[in-house]
């Protein structure tokens, strides 16, 4: 091989790596430089709609499955109130088999009841204005869960309470707990949701549907491109969520 070849040879070599050098500084520019005006208002709220849709969906089956609260120690439902703290001398009494009947009834129920959140998580996506999509998107890592929350917790408890209560009624210790609890609360001694074995169970089941709705939230906002469809990747990955 001559030296012109060589010469030739490395000359397009560098004129190679100059263009591919060039090439990528050019899309990494425009690719920081996206913001609202590079996305138009119907591909945000659709982006938008779309993640949280998949993130609520994910979130419900994963909780409504038998076991979904059960076995996952994120959200697995302890007993309420003095009786988790009582449960060693509960159970060094002999009733050790009464506690876990109660938990497991518990956290049964709350699986029953999370499964019917769809709908109403449905038609809070249906009902969300451009403003809100604009701010969940370059809001915080969990700010789509927080519009849920906002919008949607107090139509689940209602949807859920009852679903509870039927699952719980029929164990004798929750019937013991809420005749307690019931004394205690009307001393001023119990407050909250710790009333009564329902609404505990109600606010825990609540409290776990959120929380993993947040996880997938997160999950999507770190990797649009794995997790997500098109619009998704399009709206999330402009501005690095």
């Amino acid at each position: 091989m001559t030296a012109h070849s060589n010469a030739r040879r490395t000359l397009l070599r560098v004129c190679t790596l100059s263009v591919i050098a060039t090439a990528t500084g050019f899309f990494s520019r425009h690719a920081l430089a996206l913001s609202w005006g590079d996305i138009s208002n119907q591909d945000a709220v659709a982006g938008l709609k779309s993640a949280l849709n998949s993130s609520t969906v994910k979130a419900v089956e994963k909780l409504a499955l038998e076991n979904g609260f059960w076995s996952n120690d994120k959200v697995k439902i302890p007993l309420p109130g003095y009786l988790e703290d009582a449960r060693s001398m509960l159970n060094a009494l002999g009733m050790r088999k009464q506690t876990e009947e109660l938990q497991l009834a518990m956290n049964r129920a709350a699986e029953k009841a999370v499964g019917e959140a769809k709908p109403i998580f449905v038609n809070a996506i249906k009902s969300m204005s451009v403003q809100d999509a604009k701010g969940i998107i370059s809001g915080g890592q969990d700010s789509g869960t927080q519009y849920f929350k906002g919008k949607t917790a107090d139509q689940l408890r209602v949807k859920f309470l009852p679903i509870v209560k039927k699952a719980t009624e029929r164990v004798g210790l929750a019937q013991k707990y809420n005749e307690l609890a019931g004394k205690g609360a009307s001393l001023g001694i119990v407050k909250g949701d710790q009333k009564n074995v329902e609404s505990f169970v109600t606010q825990k089941a609540l409290d776990g549907l959120f929380l993993m709705m947040a996880d997938e939230e997160k999950a999507i906002r770190a990797d649009p491109v794995g997790k997500g469809t098109d619009i998704v990747k399009k709206v999330f990955g402009a501005f690095g969520k």
